[in-house]
């Protein structure tokens, strides 16, 4: 009589089971927009994939403000929230309750741990491009009152160089801290999107000095960092092949 009840339970507890990991294992995104414009739009999730397409993951409509999406987590992954074939805001999409927010003075994605992370990131490094800017707008306020120009640029240069030197080492320090989940990677591509072409910069052979094989495996870091030094190489063979035209000119 045992047996037969144990054997009733068990499927019981394994169906249970399933859904459990069912529930744990998904994403919901919760948007709202205060952007008039975007009430009746489509916004979708799209990942980047390693051949250089961009995949829809999933879709909604805005409706009054509200958005809404939901799926199966079967891997962390970073994907770009898009309205047709703008790029609006990385979103990681991982299990738990996403919550998106969009208005003309705020873009965050807010509720799960990689989503707080990398938003405290963004507005961290926004705060300190702001004090960046904000010395530009000293320096016309110093003049204008008359300070010594040479004593302003000392003072400024001093600032501007402090606040670089505060960011590059914030950043560094982030992808340091998420070598191994997907916000290091994304964080080193945002990075490295800034520079004119793939190179090797001082920040980003620091960045690579203190990186595990994981993160240098990575499909998008590794291609960059191909593609930089073969760029390195031809910088130096147009450099070598400009001195050797040059003294061949002297003779």
């Amino acid at each position: 009589m045992v047996r037969k009840e144990i054997s009733y339970i068990l499927p019981f507890l394994i169906t249970l089971l399933l859904f459990s990991s069912c529930g744990r294992n998904k994403y919901k995104v919760e948007g709202t927009s205060s952007i008039t414009s975007l009430d009746g739009k489509m916004l979708f999730l799209k990942v980047f994939q390693n051949d250089g397409q961009w995949i829809t993951v999933d879709s909604a409509e805005v409706i009054h403000g509200f958005f809404h999406m939901e799926g199966p987590v079967d891997s962390v992954r970073m994907v770009t929230l898009y309205m047709d074939d703008e790029g609006i805001m990385p979103v990681v999409l991982e299990s738990g309750k996403i919550k998106v927010t969009l208005s003309n003075e705020q873009l965050m994605a807010k509720g799960t741990p990689l989503n707080d992370a990398l938003y405290e990131f963004i507005e961290k490094r926004n705060s300190l491009e702001l004090q960046l800017d904000e010395v530009d707008w000293k320096e016309a306020r110093m003049v204008l009152d008359g300070a010594n120009l040479e004593d302003i640029h000392e003072q400024l240069n001093k600032e501007s160089e402090d606040l670089l030197k505060e960011m590059n080492d914030y950043v560094k320090g982030f992808i340091a801290e998420n070598y191994e989940n997907v916000l290091g990677p994304s964080v080193f591509m945002m990075l490295c999107s800034t520079l004119p072409y793939p190179m090797m910069t001082p920040q980003i052979e620091d960045i690579m000095r203190t990186a595990p094989t994981s993160f240098k495996e990575n499909f998008f870091v590794k291609d960059f960092l191909s593609k930089a030094k073969e760029n390195m190489q031809l910088i130096e063979e147009q450099k070598r092949m400009k001195q050797n035209a040059s003294v061949g000119g002297q003779k």
